[in-house]
């Protein structure tokens, strides 16, 4: 049975293209992509979308008074995928209640830091400005605290003598699209969910900060990069 997937974007969407990547690769299992959806007309990954022939609508979070009204819209509009995950891909909006309560165990995000260190905004430079040796990017269950729902999987990556925050940001990125499809894959199939709070792979409650991605057997087929 395949699992309905809804990508929210605000950006350039690059992790989305890694998911219509491992897509056309076999590497998704039965996850397919039936939209996209995002707050800001001419966001660069509706483009991507687009030519992947994947279902896209636009809805200006700027058109409503409040978080509440928007975040009912957009439900809305994704309801009419009948998704079954939603998966946060550079979406830039903090979601109300309601909202989270709905997709509770159904929503993922990945997150630019080594969670639970760096919360929120310009992650690359804060790790570069505390002298830290590593940094990295977590993928975690959505829940109403920003960045601090259950982690599922961390990818890392050293900090060099001279990295700038692009730099360092660019080699995070790269991780980011080899652990994405990586964990929608393991949604597809049954094998992560979420439970009373807790991440659980195959049954077996995960650590708090996640699965470590490098000492995971990481065969090709969840890689297509």
């Amino acid at each position: 049975m395949s699992c309905r997937v809804a990508v929210l974007i605000s950006g350039s969407g690059t992790n989305l293209q890694a998911l219509i990547d491992a897509r056309q690769h076999g590497a998704l299992g039965p996850a397919e992509l039936v939209g996209v959806f995002s707050n800001r007309p001419g966001a660069g990954g509706l483009e991507r979308a687009e030519r992947a022939g994947i279902p896209t609508c636009v809805i200006d979070h700027r058109q409503y008074a409040d978080r509440s009204a928007f975040d009912q819209a957009m439900q809305a509009a994704l309801e009419s995928w009948q998704p079954d995950l939603l998966v946060l891909a550079g979406f830039m909006r903090i979601l109300t209640e309601p909202f989270v309560a709905r997709y509770a165990g159904r929503m993922l995000n990945i997150h630019p830091s080594l969670l639970p260190r760096y919360p929120g905004l310009n992650t690359h430079a804060r790790a570069l400005a505390a002298g830290d040796a590593e940094h990295g990017a977590t993928i975690h269950f959505v829940t109403g605290e920003l960045d601090g729902g259950p982690a599922i999987l961390q990818a890392r990556v050293p900090i060099e003598a001279n990295d700038t925050a692009e730099q360092l940001a660019a080699r995070v990125q790269r991780k980011e699209h080899q652990i994405y499809p990586a964990v929608v894959r393991w949604f597809s199939e049954g094998r992560l969910t979420m439970h009373q709070g807790h991440a659980y792979m195959d049954g077996n409650a995960i650590h708090p900060t996640g699965l470590d991605w490098d000492a995971l057997d990481n065969a090709p087929d969840t890689d297509p990069n």
